[in-house]
Order: C-alpha cells, then structure tokens, then sequence
C-alpha cells in the first residue's frame, strides 16, 4: 500500500478524539459546564472528531491509491516527448 495522507489524518484525529472523550468523561465539572452553557463540550467535539476520523479511515479502506502500471498507460505514449 502507498502512502496516503488520509491515513495519518485519520489516525491524528482519532487519537485526539480519544484524549478529548476520555477528558470530557473523567473531568466534567460543573465550573466547566457553567462556562459553556450546560454543555459537555470536550465529549461531544471528541466525538465528533471521532466520526470524521472514522469516515477518513474507511475512505482509505474503500479507495485506495493505485499505482500505475505500464499496462494502464496507452500504446506508443510510454516513451514519447511532451507535446508543446
């Protein structure tokens, strides 16, 4: 498999997402909430943050990057000068 920038995104954004769910989980205070409105926030942008990670990494799984081969490049194109 090639490398694929949607990979690290993906795994990036996944263990964000991971510190954040387990934060807004183990350390909501009710200072924190009152700051924003009654809102767990750190659990909700983690999942969030989750579910775009997820969707990066099945885009991975479900279109990989090809490498070209010989065989997809026309007859009489491999070898011929840039056209002007």
């Amino acid at each position: 498999m090639l490398f694929d920038i949607r990979t690290i995104v993906g795994a990036l954004l996944g263990s964000y997402a991971v510190v954040l769910v387990v934060t807004g989980l183990v350390h909501d205070t009710g200072a924190e909430e009152a700051k924003t409105g009654g809102v767990n926030v750190n659990l909700w942008a983690g999942l969030g943050m989750g579910a775009v990670a997820l969707a990066f990494l099945v885009w991975v799984l479900l279109r990989p990057v090809a490498v070209p081969t010989k065989a997809d490049t026309p007859v009489g194109e491999e070898d011929s000068p840039p056209e002007a």
